[in-house]
C-alpha cells in the first residue's frame, strides 16, 4: 500500500482524521464544508464503526443501542429515508412487575418520600457515583434501581465509580416529567434524555432509517469521495514544539495541519509518544455482548426498552425495537435485544449465541412466560468498547483529554472523548469542535 497523497491545498497541509465511524465522517465533512483539505484514515476495510446495522433473514438490528431523532436526520439530509417510531417508552421490571419510567416509579410513595428527603437534606459534595445517585434520587430508588443498573452497565461497584457519570443525563426530573406528559398528549415518541448538546423539546422525536444506520454513514462518506483511505491505520502521530506536524502511514510521514482523532482514548498513547496523553492509557471501556432473539409475536415487553435491575439477572436491559419500529422485523415476528455485560475473554465474551440464549431464557420467562416456545433463532454481536467506565481511579486521567495542550490535536466522538454521548450529541459537539479548529487554522 502507498501513503495517501494530500489533496491540492489552499490552507497548507491537510487535516488528518483518524477513524471513519460516525464522528470521523461528521468531522471530515464539516472540515470540507469549511474549505479545509482533509484525509480520513480508517484501520479496517469499511466505514461506519459502531454506527452500522446488520440484516439477517429479514431482521435488522444494530450493534448496541442507537437513538436517532428527526432533528439529526434532518440535519444530515436523510429525513426522507426515515420513518417515525410508532411509540417510545421505557419501563423498569422489578420483583415481577413493570413500572413506566419515570411516572410509574413516581407512583411509589416510598420512592417519592425518599427522593424528597434527599433533596431537603444538605448533602456534602458527592465523592462517588453511589453518593451522587442517592443524593439525586433518594436512597430507595438509587439502591433498588439506579445503582444496580449502573453497576451492570459499568462492571464496577458504584462506590468505585466517579460521580461525574451522572453528568451525562440531560435535564432534571421536572423537564423529564413535562416531556413525558407531552409524549402522551401528542402521541409522538418525543426523545427524552438523549441529547444534552441541543435543547430537548416536544418537537424532537425518535425516528429511524428504513434501511438502517448505514444511510447516515453512506451519505457522509459519499461527500468524501477519494479522501477516505481504508485498511490504512495511523502508525504514529508526530509532534514538534508542542504542535502536531505529521502522521506516519505505511512507514512514511504524511504532513498534517492538525489531527482529529476518533480512536478510543486509551489507544492514543500507543501512537503518540507524549507525556501529555500518557495518562489516557489507564482508561477502559466496558465490553458488551448483545444477544438478538428472533421471536414469534410482537409487543411482548412492557415497553420498547425495559430495564431489569438486579444482580440475579444475566442482563440489565431488554429492547424490543420492532415494537417502536415495526419495519425492522417481518410481520408476526419481533426481535429482543438483550444487553449482557462482559470482559473481553471471559466466559460471556467467548460463549456462542446459543449458549448465551440458554443462560437468558429462564430469566426472560419472568417477562414473557412462553418465550421458549416463541423462539425462532438467535444471533449475537459484541463490542469491547460498549461504554466508557468512569472509574474513580482513572477520573484524573479522563479529565486530561481536553487539557493536553498539544496544538492541532482534537478528540471527537464518544470513544475519543471518553464520554457517554449518543449520536445527536456526537453530531453537534463534533460540528462545534471542527468550527473551532477551522478558526484556529485560519488564524
Amino acid at each position: 500500500m502507498t501513503t495517501p497523497t494530500p489533496p491540492p491545498s489552499t490552507t497548507g497541509e491537510p487535516v488528518v482524521v483518524l477513524g471513519a465511524g460516525f464522528a470521523g465522517l461528521v468531522a471530515a465533512v464539516e472540515l470540507d464544508r469549511l474549505g479545509i483539505d482533509v484525509i480520513v484514515l480508517k484501520a479496517s476495510g469499511a466505514v461506519g464503526g459502531l454506527a452500522t446495522s446488520h440484516t439477517v433473514d429479514g431482521i435488522r438490528f444494530d450493534t448496541g443501542a442507537h437513538f436517532v431523532t428527526n432533528r439529526l436526520a434532518t440535519a444530515l439530509g436523510v429525513m426522507d429515508q426515515c420513518r417515525d417510531a410508532t411509540e417510545y417508552s421505557e419501563a423498569v421490571w422489578r420483583n415481577g412487575t413493570a413500572a413506566s419510567y419515570p411516572l410509574g416509579l413516581m407512583r411509589s410513595p416510598r420512592y417519592v418520600t425518599s427522593a424528597l428527603a434527599a433533596r431537603l437534606r444538605r448533602n456534602p459534595a458527592s465523592r462517588t457515583a453511589a453518593d451522587r445517585f442517592r443524593s439525586e434520587y433518594g436512597r430507595a430508588l438509587a439502591d433498588e434501581v439506579a445503582i444496580p443498573l449502573l453497576e451492570a452497565w459499568s462492571g464496577l461497584p458504584a462506590e468505585e465509580l466517579a460521580p461525574s457519570i451522572l453528568d451525562k443525563i440531560p435535564g432534571g426530573i421536572g423537564e423529564t416529567v413535562a416531556l413525558t406528559a407531552a409524549r402522551r398528549l401528542t402521541h409522538r415518541p418525543i426523545a427524552i434524555g438523549y441529547c444534552a448538546e441541543a435543547p430537548q423539546s416536544a418537537n424532537v422525536w425518535h425516528v429511524y432509517p428504513r434501511d438502517g444506520l448505514g444511510v447516515f454513514t453512506d451519505r457522509l462518506a459519499a461527500q468524501l469521495a477519494g479522501r477516505i483511505h481504508l485498511d490504512t491505520p495511523a502508525e504514529a502521530i508526530h509532534v514538534r514544539d508542542g504542535r502536531v506536524v505529521s502522521v506516519r502511514v505505511h512507514g512514511d510521514d504524511l504532513p498534517a495541519a492538525a489531527v482529529v482523532t476518533t480512536l478510543p482514548a486509551p489507544l492514543l498513547p500507543r501512537i503518540l509518544d507524549d507525556p501529555a496523553v500518557a495518562p489516557l492509557a489507564a482508561l477502559s471501556f466496558r465490553a458488551m455482548v448483545f444477544l438478538q432473539l428472533r421471536i414469534r409475536g410482537r409487543g411482548l415487553l412492557p415497553a420498547p426498552v425495559t430495564w431489569t435491575p438486579g444482580s440475579e439477572l444475566p442482563f440489565f436491559r431488554v429492547t424490543e425495537t420492532p415494537m417502536a419500529m415495526p419495519w425492522l422485523a417481518p410481520v408476526g415476528e419481533t426481535v429482543l435485544t438483550v444487553d449482557i455485560g462482559a470482559r473481553v475473554g471471559d466466559s460471556t465474551w467467548t460463549a456462542d449465541a446459543d449458549e448465551l440464549a440458554s443462560r437468558c431464557l429462564d430469566a426472560l420467562a419472568a417477562l414473557i412466560p412462553d418465550v421458549c416456545t416463541r423462539m425462532i433463532d438467535v444471533y449475537s454481536t459484541r463490542t469491547p468498547i460498549a461504554y466508557p467506565v468512569f472509574a474513580l481511579a482513572t477520573e484524573p486521567a479522563r479529565r486530561t483529554i481536553a487539557k493536553h495542550g498539544i496544538r492541532g490535536l482534537v478528540s471527537a466522538g464518544r470513544n475519543a472523548e471518553f464520554a457517554h454521548l449518543l449520536m445527536e450529541d456526537v453530531y453537534w459537539r463534533t460540528l462545534r469542535s471542527m468550527r473551532r479548529l477551522g478558526r484556529q487554522l485560519a488564524g
